[in-house]
C-alpha cells in the first residue's frame, strides 16, 4: 500500500461519511448475487448498469505460501505463462484478442493469491469467457516458451531485487523475521529456484492452483447473474477441477526477541526496516491496526512525517504497511534517513514516536482524521466497477467471505482510542520486532 497525502477533511464531511457507512452496513446484500459451477468455481457478480462496461476478476488462491523450497516462484512464473498461449489461442492472442474486442487487462501474484483482471464492453463478454476458459482448462506447456519465459522472469528478479535496495532489504528483512511460514520466502521466488523448476514441478503446480474449485470470479459491470452464470456453465463449468493446494498448516512461532540483518551493497543512502509480526486480515485486530497506521504515518500531519521529517529532519521518507494476508503477517516500517544521518539516530526516533502512542492514547481529533481517511479512500474505490470487483474478491479471499465488505466502514467507526493503545501495546514490542539495515557501500 503506498503512502498518500490527504488534504484535511471537514467535520461537516467525517459527519457525512458516518452516516454513509452506516447505511451501507445496513444494505447487507449491497445487490450481490452468487452461484456455484459444478466443478466448484465461485461466481459473484454484481449488477451496476450505469455504464456499458465490465470489470472481471478471477482469484485463484494459489500464491507463494503455496510453495516449497525448491519450488519458489512458480506461482508468479504462472501469471506470465497465462499469457503465452493455449489450444485456440495462441502466444500473445490473449492480448491481441482483448484489445482487438475493445479491452484491456493485467495480472498480480502475492504471498496468498494469483488474480487475473480483464476490464471490457459488454459486447465482449462471450469472448472474453472463451479466452478465459482457454488458457484455464488448455495453457500450453511449450519448452521454448517456458524456458524464454523463464528468462523474463529471472531478469525481473535482477531488476526487482537484485539491483534494487528496497527490494533486496525487504527480501532479506522477511526471511529473517520467519523461521517457519512461507512468507519467509520471496513472491518472485529465489534465483536458483527460478532457473531449475522442472517440467513436472510446473505441471503439478498448475493442478493445484488453476483448478476451478480453486478459484473465485467477481464480475462487476453492465450485466445480469442470469447471463453470467450461463456462460460461465457453457465455457467454465465443462473444465474439470484438478484438486485443490495442500492446506497451509504451519503458523510462525512466537518471537522471543529482536532479530536484526544487515546488508551492505552500494547506496547513496542508508535504508531502515522494521518488521513487526501481527495478525491477519480475518483477526478482529485488523482494523485497529489499519487506523494506528494511518495516525503514525498517512500524510503530513501522521505522527512520523512530523517527527521524523518537519520536526527532527531525520529522514527524506518514512512510511508504513500492512497488507491483506491469509495468515498472520508483518506491519513494516520503512525510514530513508537522510544524507548525514547515522541510521540508529532515525531508528530511536521511531521507537520513540511507536512509545507514544503505548503510553497515552491519541487525540480525538487524530482518530477522527485516521478514521475519515481510511473510510474516504473506501468509498473512492467503491465507486468504480473495477474497485468494487477488487473489493469483493479480497473480501472473499482474506476474509472468508465477501459479505463483510459491507460492514468494513461500521469496523472502522467502530475502533476506540483504547484499542490503538491495546494494539500497540500487544504488537509493537522489542521482542516481536525484526530490523533490516542497509548500509551504503563505496562502488567496486
Amino acid at each position: 500500500m503506498k503512502p498518500m497525502i490527504h488534504r484535511r477533511r471537514s467535520l461537516l464531511f467525517a459527519i457525512v461519511i458516518i452516516l454513509s457507512a452506516s447505511a451501507v452496513a445496513q444494505d447487507r446484500d449491497y445487490g450481490v448475487r452468487t452461484h456455484q459451477l459444478k466443478n466448484g468455481m465461485r461466481i459473484v457478480v454484481q449488477e451496476d448498469h450505469s455504464i456499458p462496461s465490465i470489470a472481471m476478476y478471477i482469484f485463484y488462491r494459489i500464491g507463494s505460501r503455496n510453495e516449497r523450497p525448491g519450488t519458489t516462484g512458480l506461482s508468479h512464473f504462472f501469471e506470465h505463462m497465462m499469457f503465452n498461449g493455449a489450444r485456440k489461442y495462441g502466444p500473445k492472442q490473449f492480448d491481441q484478442v482483448m484489445e482487438a474486442s475493445g479491452g484491456s487487462n493485467n495480472a498480480y501474484t502475492n504471498n496468498d493469491e494469483t488474480a487475473y483482471q480483464d476490464w471490457f464492453p459488454r459486447s465482449a463478454l462471450e469472448t472474453i469467457f472463451d479466452l478465459e476458459a482457454d488458457r484455464i482448462q488448455n495453457l500450453s506447456f511449450d519448452e521454448k516458451m517456458i524456458e524464454s519465459e523463464r528468462q523474463v522472469v529471472a531478469s525481473e528478479r535482477r531488476t526487482s531485487v537484485d539491483n534494487n535496495n528496497l527490494g533486496i532489504l525487504e527480501e532479506q528483512l522477511n526471511a529473517a523475521a520467519f523461521t517457519a511460514h512461507p512468507y519467509q520466502w520471496p513472491v518472485i521466488g529465489w534465483m536458483v529456484d527460478i532457473e531449475n523448476w522442472t517440467m513436472q514441478d510446473l505441471k503439478r503446480h498448475f493442478d493445484i492452483g488453476y483448478s476451478p474449485a480453486n478459484a473465485t470470479m467477481v464480475v462487476v459491470g453492465d450485466v445480469t447473474l442470469d447471463e453470467i452464470v450461463k456462460l460461465a456453465q457453457k465455457y467454465i463449468e465443462p473444465i474439470a477441477s484438478r484438486g485443490l493446494p495442500p492446506t497451509v498448516t504451519t503458523r510462525e512461532p512466537d518471537q522471543l526477541g529482536e532479530r536484526r540483518v544487515t546488508v551492505h551493497k552500494f547506496a547513496q543512502l542508508p535504508i531502515l526496516m522494521m518488521g513487526y509480526h501481527v495478525p491477519q486480515s480475518a483477526d478482529p485486530d485488523y482494523y485497529p491496526l489499519q487506523v494506528l497506521k494511518t495516525v503514525l504515518f498517512e500524510g503530513q500531519s501522521s505522527r512520523m512525517y512530523q517527527r521524523l521529517i518537519d520536526k527532527d529532519q531525520l529522514a527524506i521518507s518514512v512510511r508504513g504497511d500492512y497488507s491483506f494476508a491469509l495468515d498472520p503477517t508483518l506491519l513494516t516500517i520503512t525510514v530513508r534517513p537522510k544524507a548525514g544521518i547515522q541510521p540508529d539516530a532515525a531508528e530511536r526516533a521511531t521507537y520513540e514516536e511507536l512509545d507514544r502512542v503505548k503510553s497515552a492514547l491519541v487525540t480525538d481529533r487524530e482518530l477522527e482524521k485516521a478514521k475519515n481517511i481510511l473510510i474516504a479512500d473506501f468509498y473512492r474505490r467503491m465507486k468504480t466497477i473495477d474497485g468494487k470487483a477488487g473489493a469483493l474478491g479480497n473480501y472473499e479471499v482474506f476474509f472468508g467471505d465477501y459479505r463483510k465488505l459491507f460492514t468494513a466502514a461500521d469496523n472502522y467507526n467502530k475502533v476506540t482510542k483504547e484499542d490503538l493503545q491495546r494494539v500497540a501495546k500487544k504488537y509493537l514490542t522489542e521482542k516481536n520486532r525484526t530490523v533490516a539495515a542497509l548500509i551504503p557501500e563505496e562502488a567496486k
